[in-house]
């Protein structure tokens, strides 16, 4: 409920921006606003769905999971009211000494989604945990490492107080691209676990749709670093946009792999079928 939470604020903010437009004096944008709880809602729901794999016991997800409520809610308030407010909810130059305020502790919950998220990733990559559903496993484990290149571009931004490096590095680009793993990697798992896919073959191509992905976030990190853009024609980008097809072509091979395993049943009925 949390997540699609902001999924209905994100679709609130966008029905206001058709309206009134996104600029709200005098430094808010209320783009940035839709495009942050959309997110922030996605990653949300997508821990939602691994939390149950972690192998924890109830008590310790429940302090994860209030963890990451409580943290998602002020960033929620926090991101949506000071942009309505026409202030900026993290670097703020217009505003006062509350919004300084508002601003540390918008920081700190940050961290705090960052701890939740390390104490959730852990269980996953113990020696000797039990080998429930390996394939899923074993997308999710690159997904986490993933996460904490995230982090580290969140945190990147905390200190630099701002998004760039340089004169068009832009670290929101991998900040993005490295949460966006948690859809993009534990679903090779979950389609060629479904797909009664040989393991050895399954996991070649979980690592080497994840590798890609890795590598991918690698060359954006340098990228950023030289303060240059992420999308421009240069060996960098080029050699990413080259990963990210490696990746997409290991869905591709997973999706055709569990089409086939249906002998020519609909994709939606096997869905159906298989309690998605």
């Amino acid at each position: 409920m949390i997540g699609l939470l902001g999924f209905a604020l994100a679709a609130i903010i966008a029905l206001y921006i058709g309206f009134n437009g996104a600029a709200v004096l005098p430094e808010g944008n209320l783009e940035s606003a839709f495009s942050f709880d959309a997110a922030i809602g996605l990653f949300i729901l997508s821990i939602a769905a691994i939390m149950p794999l972690s192998g924890l016991s109830s008590r310790k997800r429940a302090i994860i999971r209030w963890l990451f409520i409580q943290g998602t809610l002020y960033s929620y308030a926090a991101e949506t009211i000071q942009h309505f407010r026409g202030i900026n909810p993290r670097f703020s130059q217009a505003g006062t000494i509350a919004d300084s305020i508002f601003s540390a502790l918008f920081g700190l919950e940050s961290l705090l989604i960052i701890v939740a998220t390390v104490l959730l990733a852990i269980p996953f990559f113990r020696k000797g945990r039990p080998e429930t559903r390996p394939l899923l496993v074993l997308g999710i484990r690159y997904a986490f490492v993933s996460t904490m290149v995230a982090f580290a571009g969140g945190v990147s931004m905390i200190v630099l107080q701002g998004r760039y490096m340089g004169d068009a590095g832009n670290l929101i680009v991998l900040h993005g691209l490295g949460f966006h793993a948690l859809q993009a990697l534990p679903l090779l798992g979950w389609l060629l676990e479904r797909a009664n896919t040989d393991g050895k073959t399954a996991r070649t191509w979980i690592h080497a749709g994840s590798i890609a992905w890795m590598i991918t976030i690698l060359l954006i990190a340098v990228q950023t670093a030289l303060g240059l853009t992420a999308f421009e024609l240069t060996v960098l980008p080029v050699l990413a946009g080259v990963m990210l097809l490696v990746w997409l072509a290991a869905a591709a091979v997973s999706v055709r792999k569990l089409l086939k395993s249906t002998d020519g049943e609909s994709l939606f009925n096997l869905l159906k079928d298989r309690g998605f």
